[in-house]
């Protein structure tokens, strides 16, 4: 952990702190030097040897974070740098004024204690890490996709600069915006570079297309059915890479809109799912590293590096192609008050994973995230309809609102007679479908009453066998008898319908990640990169 060679005589301890090591360190290294900061007026007390018993036994650790200025702080610059701005130019000022907003109410005090694990403990503080990301984000607000052609328009630009809280002199540079991605990626590296710089086969573009609005099976039957168990047990995957951005997202953006009431009732949140395509800017012939070309062996299968390796062939099913890239998923939520889309969550998985095994990990990994929200209802298209989804959202009390897949007809558990529609609704003597009552959630059944009696329609034959009673027959339908079938909402009911439309927000969200933003204009490389601008972008709206 330290050299021996590297002992000097004194340690630097920062104001209002101290800093703990083992007994065993302490016997090891006597003298160890450790420097916070640059300026010895931010130093409390130059403590020699001869005071280090006098340290508490447990004492917090200072992580490297360096000098970082507070929320209240960069207000207080920014108020006072666009004052003067103002005096000479109000129009640019006037022009930047959304962005301004923006970051003015950013609080990136907020994710502090997050981040902080992931500064080493010794070497050179780490410095400006706020105005690296409000850099990012100002980048992402005003269109820019490229962070060379970023940093030098920012260096250009004072009010820019003022934005993010810098002066033009102490832009940071393109290596350290690059290195800040790093910081919170969950891969290491060196294991990166290796990931990079290994082989991997190579795999034609299919010829044959599918159906219009077809979209790629689950490549493993049953893997739906053996996550559902796993999740139940409550098993759930911690070490995704890219947990760390979803944190950083859920401190920034979800939970201060949550205190603001702009998801609704936090006690009774809808939530819709849907996944996009997403085309990398790698190439997906790669790089041959064999010698068949000096063999003449031109059209070779052989293994390749690809500077995307996580990249991989899926199916659009909306332009009807082929492409080589991933797959974006979003959970998001519908502010029927404010006709907004707001997302929640986002995972960056392989192009060929099907949005239904995607899903499972989503609802897991959103419930852990917050604790305190209570899902309502979710709302999915026709590649989420499968049993062990219905299973996971009843065992959370969770209402499924989700399209029926023409390919599961014919397949329910429990097989409708004459008697009810494919929706699920029972048809009454009349062949008319009965009317949807009520859910009585004590006893989990729904209830349906006579179409007669609620005036749907205007006379029935069989009103006096069916039913004598002025209140008109009543038949009551368990949802446990077939989750698929008989959901807590009816299908195709007027309050089911409406529902269903929120389902859009998550394609909504999808659009303005992929055409406001226009994200693949970046032609990034890599599930990083592209996490990291999901997240970017995903601040933004």
């Amino acid at each position: 952990m330290y050299s021996e060679t590297f002992r000097p005589p004194f340690i630097l301890i920062p104001k209002g702190g101290f800093l703990y090591f083992p007994p065993e360190f302490q016997a090891k290294y006597l003298k160890i030097h450790l420097l916070f900061s640059k300026e010895l007026d931010k130093v409390d007390r130059i403590c020699s040897l001869a005071t280090w018993n006098l340290f508490p036994k447990r004492c917090e650790v200072f992580f490297m974070l360096g000098n970082r200025r507070s929320h209240f702080d960069y207000q207080t610059f920014l108020l006072s740098s666009l004052k003067d701005i103002y005096k000479t130019n109000p129009t640019i000022v006037e022009y930047y004024s959304a962005s301004i907003e923006k970051l003015y109410i950013l609080n990136l005090d907020d994710i502090k204690p997050l981040v902080s694990n992931t500064y080493s403990r010794i070497g050179k503080p780490s410095n400006q890490q706020p105005e690296l990301l409000r850099s990012y984000i100002l980048m992402s607000d005003l269109g820019f996709h490229s962070i060379s052609k970023w940093v030098k328009h920012l260096r250009a630009h004072d009010i820019l600069c003022n934005i993010v809280g810098v002066t033009k002199s102490d832009v940071p540079g393109l290596g350290t915006h690059y290195d800040f991605i790093s910081r919170f990626w969950g891969v290491s590296p060196e294991a990166e570079k290796s990931a990079k710089n290994s082989l991997h086969s190579f795999v034609s573009k299919p010829r044959k297309k599918l159906k219009k609005n077809e979209k790629l099976p689950p490549k493993h039957p049953g893997v739906i059915k053996n996550l559902v168990e796993q999740a139940l047990k409550g098993r759930t995957v911690e070490t995704r890479p890219e947990k760390m951005f979803q944190q950083i997202f859920a401190k920034l953006a979800v939970e201060p809109s949550a205190k603001l009431c702009l998801l609704g009732d936090a006690q009774k949140i809808d939530i819709s799912g849907d996944g996009t395509c997403l085309e990398t800017g790698g190439s997906s012939l790669g790089i041959k590293t064999c010698d068949c070309i000096k063999k003449g062996i031109f059209n070779c299968k052989c293994d390749r590096k690809f500077s995307d390796p996580d990249a991989k062939r899926g199916w659009d099913s909306y332009h009807e192609k082929w492409y080589n890239g991933h797959c974006l998923y979003f959970l998001s939520v519908y502010n029927s008050d404010l006709k907004k889309d707001l997302p929640i969550y986002f995972r960056m998985v392989q192009a060929q994973r099907y949005d239904g095994v995607t899903a499972i990990f989503a609802i897991s990994e959103v419930r852990k995230m917050y604790p305190l929200f209570n899902f309502d209802k979710f709302i999915a298209d026709a590649a989420h309809d499968n049993y062990p989804t219905y299973k996971l959202l009843n065992k959370w009390n969770i209402k499924a609102v989700i399209s029926l897949n023409p390919k599961g007809e014919g397949k329910n558990k429990y097989e409708p007679p004459i008697g009810y529609t494919k929706d699920g609704i029972p048809i009454c003597k009349c062949n008319q479908p009965m009317v949807y009552d009520w859910y009585d959630k004590g006893r989990s059944r729904i209830k349906y009453r006579c179409p007669l009696v609620k005036k749907r329609i205007i006379k029935c034959p069989c009103k006096e066998e069916c039913s004598p009673s002025s209140y008109g027959r009543v038949v009551y339908v368990k949802p446990s008898d077939d989750l698929r079938l008989f959901t807590a909402i009816p299908r195709n009911t007027d309050m089911w319908k409406q529902i269903m439309k929120k389902r859009t927000s998550s394609e909504r969200v999808n659009k303005r990640i992929l055409e406001d933003y226009n994200m693949e204009e970046a032609h990034c490389r890599g599930k990083k990169r592209w996490s990291w601008w999901t997240l970017i972008h995903s601040i933004n709206i």
